[in-house]
């Protein structure tokens, strides 16, 4: 059986190393459930915490150390580009892709659109889309509305094949093998390319986006001939690629070219 005295010995104990940690920008957090039900005195040893050790934060978060107002997990997750911390974004800010929360539900920019009219004020212009439900909305907003973010999981896996309307992606690290349909995919679709590297997004466990590389090189497999001494850029020509992409390239590309594409604007950049 737990002994409450020294449950409050240790609590001294506790409360000294949350001090040290305060004093460098660290946040303690301590559970022990234990503590909610034992005595000392006339009290529970979780009172007596709450009374006399002002820098531990009695909590059921599994995260007890927090720096800078965020969790040790997520810091480091951050870090490491596996996770987009929330914050607040203005209207006016708004790209394809910015996640956030509103009227109680968790949105995606799929497009946006900032409109100047000649009388009357500014807007932007939006279709989204609920990650959790994947219903897509149109609205509008004040340039200075002001929303918070989402907490946005990322992680890298690789792309490995179809199977009808079913793609299937690799965990890197565990080699677990996650089909996704082409919802969850969307316009990342198009760029896929067998063992291709991606960015899996995901909230509160829900996969809801797939990025691609911002680079992706792909091969051409149809196109007009080209001909020799027209380098010019300005004017072009439909290609098909190795993924059945079609897009516009410049007339001096040729059937077997590797070409590279932006996939934030799905443009030729360049010849590879």
């Amino acid at each position: 059986m737990e002994d409450p005295v020294k449950m409050v010995e240790q609590v001294a104990e506790l409360n000294e190393a949350g001090e040290r940690m305060a004093k460098n920008g660290f946040k303690f957090f301590y559970h022990n459930h234990h503590y909610e039900f034992f005595k000392h005195g006339d009290k529970t040893v979780y009172e007596y915490m709450i009374e006399n050790a002002p820098f531990i934060n009695f909590t059921l978060d599994t995260y007890w150390l927090q720096y800078g107002g965020v969790s040790i997990v997520n810091y480091v997750k951050k870090m490491k580009g596996e996770i987009d911390m929330a914050g607040v974004y203005m209207a006016g800010d708004f790209r394809n892709g910015t996640t956030f929360e509103m009227d109680g539900g968790v949105f995606r920019v799929v497009e946006f659109q900032h409109v100047k009219p000649g009388k009357g004020a500014a807007f932007v212009r939006t279709k989204l889309k609920n990650v959790m439900t994947g219903a897509v909305l149109e609205r509008t907003f004040n340039p200075s509305d002001k929303y918070p973010g989402a907490e946005i999981e990322k992680k890298v896996m690789q792309y490995l094949y179809n199977d009808g309307d079913l793609y299937y992606f690799m965990d890197n690290e565990t080699y677990d093998q996650m089909p996704l349909n082409k919802e969850d995919i969307g316009d990342c679709m198009k760029y896929l390319k067998e063992n291709m590297e991606v960015t899996i997004l995901s909230f509160k466990g829900k996969v809801f986006a797939v990025e691609p590389p911002i680079f992706v090189e792909l091969e051409v497999t149809y196109t007009e001939p080209g001909f020799a001494g027209n380098t010019t850029t300005t004017s072009g020509k439909p290609a098909t690629l190795e993924n059945g992409l079609e897009i516009s390239v410049p007339m001096f590309i040729n059937i077997g070219d590797v070409i590279k594409i932006d996939t934030r604007t799905g443009e030729y950049m360049e010849r590879v």
